[in-house]
């Protein structure tokens, strides 16, 4: 059964851009970040998600650096980056310019030696002999003990403080389905009774459907590897169709999915969104911010940025004064914020998949809410292609969002895309 919460309006047209502050600028700080606000703001970015920013623990470090999820303490900010007055600057300057912000919030594990580990060490899961238990596949982190109400006592008072402190607009939990359902039962009610917040959760709907009943969002990790595989291996348009009405079986209408060819994970991991999709890239990022969901954009990705970031490492974005994809994500952010047809999670609109006879390598759907609707056609293969859409279905004149093209479908119904091609039409 769903729980009713205060789950925020601005969530349905919003979008989402994921910060590294480390690897953004040669300083990696808050106030190199903070003079890039007014360049996304203009790209139509709504949504600031900012990678954890408190310290880093020592023991274990993985590289020279470490990572930002093996976290020294909940409510401190990692010198690297700056000062807690730093990041409440760059918060209120965001906020000024109609950003929201949403916090890493990684509340499964720390690292070796968190400020608990001394004072709290009752909060850890121990082995038979009494030590911590490392995270599954990752040494350089501790797994926390959510049976002890002592620990979700102080998670819930340490997550507080991001709120009270800074005003952050919500929070992206990472592994959110390592912890147990219970405790964000209990955290999220009593973190929205100081601000109703955002909630979005590092797990893959179709995995843990009943995580739903806390998160706004979840991942749509299956969609993002099953593309791939679809690119690499087996092009068969039928199996992503199938994939995606298991998706909107089992969204709820007040919750959608994250949609994304690239985040720190997948750059840093198993590679760019060109080494996944090659030339079949734009259309998956055109199918993110058009599919009933919210948009994911990772740092660089306007540049496009085509290399693997280290995490361990100092590795900055390779900035030039040339935004080759800013344009193409501009129109993409700005269609996804203004046009009621793209809204994702308040149960007002359709999405219908078109089935495309005469060429069954195109992914073909319309949005549609009340008189709007949106067209969206995406050639999944490296053929050129010439289909015709049903007149019952796809009526009256359109405008092509990249290319201003006009089309009357009354009078014709034939449309074109070239190889991997995509094309958005708003009624």
């Amino acid at each position: 059964m769903q729980t009713e919460h205060q789950r925020v309006s601005w969530r349905h047209h919003t979008n989402v851009y994921e910060v590294n502050l480390r690897q953004y600028t040669n300083p990696g700080t808050f106030n190199a970040f903070s003079k890039e606000l007014p360049r996304l703001r203009k790209m139509g970015v709504e949504t600031l998600w900012f990678m954890p920013v408190t310290p880093i623990a020592t023991e274990k470090l993985k590289g020279t650096m470490g990572s930002y999820y093996a976290c020294s303490d909940y409510t401190s900010v990692n010198p690297e980056f700056g000062t807690l007055a730093d990041f409440k600057k760059l918060i209120e300057v965001a906020h000024r310019l109609g950003f929201k912000v949403i916090l890493d919030w990684v509340a499964n594990h720390t690292g070796w030696d968190h400020v608990w580990t001394k004072t709290h060490p009752e909060y850890y899961e121990k082995d038979k002999e009494g030590n911590f238990t490392a995270a599954s596949g990752m040494d350089d982190i501790i797994e926390l003990d959510f049976k002890n109400p002592n620990l979700v006592q102080a998670m819930i008072e340490a997550m507080s403080f991001w709120v009270k402190e800074c005003d952050i607009d919500g929070f992206r939990c990472d592994l959110a389905f390592w912890v147990e359902l219970d405790f964000w039962k209990v955290a999220r009610p009593a973190l929205d009774a100081i601000k109703p917040l955002f909630w979005l959760g590092e797990f893959d709907a179709l995995d843990n459907p009943e995580y739903l009943d806390v998160f706004d969002a979840a991942y749509a990790w299956k969609w993002m590897h099953q593309t791939e595989e679809f690119y690499k291996k087996q092009r068969h348009v039928p199996m992503l169709k199938h994939l995606l009405q298991q998706y909107q079986a089992v969204f709820t209408p007040e919750t959608t999915g994250l949609y994304f060819t690239s985040n720190h994970d997948e750059n840093s991991w198993n590679g760019t969104e060109f080494e996944k999709y090659d030339e079949m890239a734009a259309a998956m990022a055109v199918f993110s911010f058009t599919w009933e969901g919210i948009p994911l954009i990772y740092s660089g990705q306007e540049l496009p940025n085509r290399k693997r970031l280290k995490f361990f490492d100092k590795d900055a974005i390779e900035w030039t004064s040339n935004y080759a994809l800013e344009g193409f994500y501009k129109t993409l952010l700005s269609l996804k914020t203004q046009n009621p047809a793209l809204a994702s999670g308040n149960g007002k609109t359709e999405t219908i998949v078109l089935d495309i006879l005469q060429d069954d390598h195109i992914l073909g759907y319309q949005r549609k809410c009340d008189t709007d609707k949106v067209l969206v056609l995406l050639n999944l293969s490296p053929y050129p292609s010439r289909f015709l859409l049903d007149d019952k279905v796809i009526t009256g004149k359109y405008r092509e969002c990249f290319s201003e093209e006009k089309k009357d479908c009354t009078k014709d119904n034939w449309f074109e895309l070239p190889p991997w091609g995509y094309k958005v039409y708003v009624q």
